[in-house]
């Protein structure tokens, strides 16, 4: 393959988190297995992001080499005290990620999911009739601060017993910590990453100590009590995945809802097919988690040299594995990669919950969501419409809007 030797790929380019995949198509172009300046690997093609995610290969930053943007992420961040979600199954390998998952998903069934269903519907219908009324008083809403926002964050505070006078603060404290999943440079911002993960982390320690006196028929109390030949996660570990469910949890499913709902407004052909075919809603939700993936990128570091395309990364490398470009990959999907078909048949084949040891735990929460907020929503509002500009959040991994006006 031909690469173009002068190309850099800039994500940091004024308005690329409005509409990252050209310049996604133009990645897979010119440099498919990208090695950029700052000292990091893109991988952009289906294929080899698959077999990326798919291998042994380190998700623990100890094992990155030096490098620019390391270095100056090293100088932004200062002084580092513990990190409270450096014991999270996002952050290990095996064998602690595998003991790790084994004692989460004892408390993470798929009993347990679909016992939630209900629970679902009624918090979708409850938002459905606030937006109903808001359209009413005021002539338009806004789904994500309705639905896409309350949905899961209600959905995850409830599975796990958080008390809900902590709530707001919860949230706020949330949508601090996510910025930890983008390239960080800013000192002040990873300064007030690092206050909110602390005081997170002391909250939700707080809320453990309360389940060990008083168990509770809720999440929290099972990854507690989960055991596999007497090991069971200490309190420093039950922290650490509590952190992950929220922020890598809840955060990815507002991206689903409302980046699905603006893409079925921006193609009234699948918005009319979807409005109309209940039986296409679980397959609605893989297509739409494939055409506008809620995490953009994963990461792994190289433990090894890794051949790729020709070219071979060295050991210790940082390798961003191109999710989002990978779900638009003609060479895989076809010439209509760039489409949205509701009813394609191989949409499951996405790689927006990543892959292999580290696929994400709750894709089946996030499928479980997606499939009732987005069938429940073009069935009531039929007319849904825009009311307004789409606001994005800026962020080029968790890319999501931060807001989406309709009227109906």
């Amino acid at each position: 393959m031909q690469v173009d030797e002068g190309y850099v790929f800039n994500p940091f380019q004024p308005g690329f988190s409005d509409d990252p995949y050209p310049h996604y198509a133009e990645l897979r172009a010119k440099d498919p297995v990208h090695e950029h300046p700052l000292g990091f690997w893109i991988l952009s093609r289906h294929a080899d992001v698959n077999d990326l995610l798919r291998s042994r290969h380190s998700v623990e930053e100890r094992n990155v080499a030096p490098s620019p943007l390391s270095e100056l992420q090293a100088q932004a961040a200062g002084p580092r005290d513990h990190d409270p979600r450096a014991s999270s199954m996002l952050d290990r390998d095996p064998p602690d990620h595998t003991r790790l998952r084994k004692l989460v998903t004892k408390a993470f069934t798929k009993r347990a999911i679909d016992a939630l269903e209900p629970l679902v519907v009624e918090l979708v219908d409850a938002a459905l009739d606030r937006m109903e009324r808001a359209i009413a008083d005021t002539g338009r809403a806004d789904v994500v601060e309705e639905l896409a926002y309350p949905l899961p964050f209600t959905v995850i505070c409830e599975m796990l017993g958080m008390p809900d006078t902590d709530h707001a603060r919860l949230r706020e404290l949330a949508g601090t910590v996510v910025r930890s999943l983008e390239p960080v440079t800013d000192p002040e911002l990873i300064q007030a990453i690092m206050a909110a993960d602390r005081e997170l982390a002391e909250r939700i320690a707080g809320v453990i100590a309360d389940k060990r006196r008083a168990p509770g028929d809720d999440l929290l109390t099972a990854l507690i009590q989960a055991e596999d030949e007497g090991d069971m996660l200490t309190d420093e570990e039950l922290v650490a995945q509590v952190l992950l469910l929220y922020v890598a949890g809840h955060e990815t499913t507002v991206n689903l809802i409302a980046n699905g709902t603006i893409a079925l407004l921006r193609n009234p052909d699948q918005f009319a097919l979807l409005t109309a075919r209940p039986d296409l809603d679980a397959n609605a939700v893989e297509e739409l988690l494939r055409y506008d993936s809620p995490v953009q990128q994963s990461r792994r570091i190289t433990l090894s040299p890794y051949p790729v395309g020709g070219r071979e990364i060295p050991t210790g490398s940082f390798v961003l594995a191109g999710l989002a470009s990978a779900n638009r990959d003609e060479d895989f999907w076809g010439p209509d990669a760039a489409e949205l078909h509701l009813d394609r048949p191989n949409a499951r084949a996405h790689l927006s919950f990543g892959g292999g040891p580290h696929h994400c735990l709750g894709a089946s929460l996030a499928r479980l969501e997606g499939r009732v907020a987005l069938g429940r929503l073009v069935r009531r509002f039929p007319k849904l419409a825009f009311a307004d500009t789409v606001t994005w959040n800026g962020r080029l991994n968790l890319r999501g809007p931060e807001s989406v006006p309709i009227t109906a």
